[in-house]
């Protein structure tokens, strides 16, 4: 997917980008790329590959759920930003809290979003587990994304307790989305959500298997939750 195939790709889903927001894209490929030789941040960084699999990924999740209604996210486990970097490109409105446990990554996040010139952005180097028990971070978002990070059973602990009441948890997943429901039933009802809506679709051009879930905050998340770092992990809710 090159530049103009993303351009009206999201055009024709809704989102119209103006000139800043193409190259905001655009400068986000470069700096990915330079980046990335020096630390590992991506093993994809073929522009058709970084459109597709990275941005155009990462926005497919707003075809299914409305950013423009909240205003508030965290994104845990984001990486090099994804998903939550370009959604914010597309809702500049948004105020975007990132959390990863790589303190390299949350430099060049920095730097992205400086060079970006985004605006109400926050990036902290912490654990998931600690950064949920965090009383300044915790029930206080919106909605909470992840793409790629942990198994569902797992992701689940480390993203819920981070949204707040009647807020949403929308996770990203590939072809093996439905298994890991079926695995984190228990998690998620104790940890206090449920399953609002569920979309199946294929990513344009290679026709790979995608899964987006919207999960519900139906009340607060148990104190003990999440549990020390690498516990969840170890041992999931089940």
């Amino acid at each position: 997917m090159n530049e103009q195939q993303f351009i009206e790709a999201l055009k024709k889903k809704g989102i119209e980008l103006s000139e800043k927001q193409i190259a905001q894209f655009k400068k986000y490929f470069e700096l990915l790329v330079e980046w990335n030789e020096k630390m590992n941040l991506t093993a994809i960084t073929d522009l058709e590959g970084v459109y597709l699999k990275h941005f155009f990924d990462s926005i497919s999740a707003s075809f299914y759920f409305d950013f423009s209604k909240v205003i508030t996210v965290c994104d845990v486990g984001a990486g090099a930003g994804f998903p939550s970097i370009p959604i914010k490109i597309c809702f500049p409105h948004l105020y975007v809290t990132i959390v990863d446990s790589l303190n390299k990554r949350i430099t060049f996040l920095n730097h992205l979003s400086d060079e970006l010139q985004l605006e109400n952005m926050n990036f902290v180097h912490a654990r998931a587990e600690e950064f949920g028990q965090n009383l300044k971070y915790r029930e206080q978002y919106d909605v909470v994304t992840a793409r790629a990070v942990a198994r569902l059973s797992v992701l689940s602990e480390l993203c819920v307790p981070l949204a707040k009441q009647d807020g949403y948890f929308v996770a990203l997943k590939a072809a093996a989305g439905a298994e890991e429901l079926k695995d984190a039933k228990k998690a998620l009802t104790t940890l206090g959500v449920k399953l609002k809506e569920e979309y199946s679709f294929k990513l344009p051009v290679e026709e790979s298997d995608r899964t987006l879930y919207i999960f519900d905050k139906i009340k607060g998340t148990p104190k003990k939750y999440p549990r020390k770092p690498g516990v969840p992990n170890k041992t999931p809710i089940q």
